[in-house]
């Protein structure tokens, strides 16, 4: 976890934004989309849309039901009909196509998100990447207006759904689906080796690394993020049936409880209690600098590349933990969340700041060590999630944090974590089991394909 700069959704330039009851056609922004603001929301008739329940993620699938008897507070958070005072609309909907950048990353952060890797089956050509791929576009452009991917109900007794139906009677929420492309695809398996990105290499060990096998790696990442949790489950259920042949489902986490903020959105909670990411990367300036990829490959330009961690949580020891030292870990106050060094969230925090000759903000707080100030100035763009496996071996809550970060070079992943995973005091209570990279292409225009310009 990081303590990156705060997300604003001013964000949402270029990726425009749709509404209403219809929907444009795949590709096409809306009429009035240049005037209308990024951050306008319009609420649809049918009023708020409640959450639907914790889901419990195994590690092996998607392993999906209510948790329960697990805290007030988690779910309470569940069950809310909106969050922190945000009113969700339903009939929102995002474009797939054109834009330069693929949605889920810049787009103001969804409530849920469902995550999956997947590995390239044995025997699979590079003709079969390439169809793949341009079947999930169209899939994908399909989901992400609200509308199946085939039919439902086939009018013969004997055919096979194309879609699986469970989203049938929900609208857009929002949907955005993202997909990343591994180290792996450009192995010797593909002849696509000669347009492997630099950047892309497998992340070296890390000193927080206790990464299980099983959740670790993986040749395509499918991020869903939607308000409704149900239509992201939906979107990458989908997507996977519509891959089987080609690939096989490697590990997957479901999220909640976003833990990244846009515009209109008040900073949101760990597991932990602490607000997360209060510091994320918010302006124009900060996208180009620190998440776009302008250069390298032609395929990848407007790009970026995805770091994604399953960080486990020792939930049950840190609540035994005294507030006093639980906000020297953090080096920020619980409730309002501002710097030890400050009073309001937003304060710099001023690391020199020094009471008895001692530093304020402890020099290995995890503010301390995630901060840009003491890094050299490098960001990421964080997009994590909460999430929850329900009970462990031990009896204990098994949870944590999706952890999903965005740059235009992975080393400044890496040179983040070589610090946290060394000093963080954090490390007490978390444990990194889960670690992935992937290259995110960008957006395909219409009629075009995601990664298309690989295959060229």
């Amino acid at each position: 976890m990081t303590d990156a700069p705060h997300s604003q959704g001013d964000a949402e330039r270029g990726e425009g934004r749709e509404h209403g009851d219809g929907v444009t056609a795949q590709g096409a922004a809306p009429s009035d989309a240049g005037a209308r603001s990024p951050e306008t929301r319009h609420s649809p008739a049918d009023g708020q849309v409640s959450r639907r329940g914790l889901f419990a993620m195994g590690a092996g699938g998607l392993a999906v039901g209510a948790l329960a008897g697990v805290g007030g507070t988690l779910g309470a958070q569940a069950l809310a009909p909106k969050d922190q005072g945000e009113a969700v609309d339903a009939s929102l909907s995002y474009p797939f196509y054109g834009g330069g950048h693929q949605a889920g990353i810049r787009t103001e952060p969804q409530r849920h998100c469902v995550y999956m890797t997947f590995d390239v089956d044995p025997g699979s050509t590079a003709n079969d990447l390439e169809s793949l791929f341009a079947r999930w576009s169209a899939g994908i452009a399909q989901l992400m207006q609200g509308r199946p991917v085939g039919l439902v109900q086939p009018p013969r007794p004997g055919a096979v759904p194309q879609d699986t139906g469970e989203a049938a009677d929900l609208s857009p929420n929002a949907l955005t689906v993202t997909l990343g492309l591994g180290p792996g695809i450009f192995d010797d398996r593909f002849g696509l080796s000669a347009k492997r990105p630099a950047l892309l290499k497998h992340l070296p060990d890390l000193p927080s690394d206790n990464l299980q096998k099983e959740l670790t790696g993986g040749d395509l990442s499918l991020q869903a993020c939607a308000e409704d949790p149900q239509v992201a489950y939906h979107a990458i259920r989908d997507l996977a049936r519509m891959g089987r042949g080609t690939v096989s489902t490697r590990w997957t986490v479901m999220g909640f409880g976003r833990a990244s903020a846009g515009a209109n959105q008040t900073t949101p909670r760990n597991l932990m209690g602490f607000k997360d990411g209060t510091r994320n990367i918010r302006s124009d300036d900060e996208f180009r600098d620190f998440v776009w990829v302008d250069g390298g490959p032609s395929w990848m330009s407007g790009g970026t590349y995805q770091v994604a961690r399953k960080i486990q949580m020792n939930i049950e020891i840190w609540d035994a933990d005294r507030i006093g030292d639980q906000q020297t870990v953090f080096g920020r106050t619980k409730s309002e969340g501002a710097p030890l060094s400050g009073t309001k969230e937003f304060d710099t925090p001023d690391f020199a700041k020094t009471v008895h000759g001692e530093h304020v903000i402890a020099q290995n707080s995890h503010v301390a060590l995630a901060a840009h100030e003491n890094n050299g100035g490098v960001k990421i763009l964080r997009r994590s999630y909460n999430y929850t496996d329900g009970i462990n071996q031990y009896g204990q809550l098994d949870a944590g944090l999706l952890f999903i970060a965005y740059m235009n070079d992975p080393a400044h992943f890496v040179t983040l974590q070589k610090r946290l995973g060394s000093y963080d005091r954090l490390n007490e209570y978390i444990s990194h089991i889960g670690s992935a990279i992937f290259a995110v292409p960008p957006a395909p225009e219409p009629g075009h394909f995601l990664a298309e310009k690989l295959f060229g």
